[in-house]
């Protein structure tokens, strides 16, 4: 399965972790979150390509900024 790094910014506790493992999560196809606060990365594994836009949407409406692929 393919695997998609993003950088996002505003994550800094356990919480953020857990917030967007779970929102990302929910989306289709995705199989897998790994969340790096230390590196402020956000690692995907999905079926198949995921989609940038949504994985977007739902960082933003958690409160934090996806800022592209890493």
């Amino acid at each position: 399965m393919p695997a998609t790094t993003y950088a996002v910014s505003g994550m800094s506790c356990g919480h953020c972790e857990a917030t967007l493992t779970k929102v990302i999560g929910e989306l289709d196809g995705v199989s897998g979150v790994e969340v790096d606060l230390g590196t402020g990365r956000v690692t995907v594994t999905s079926a198949a390509e995921p989609d940038d836009a949504a994985i977007a949407e739902v960082v933003d409406e958690a409160g934090y900024e996806l800022t592209g692929r890493a």
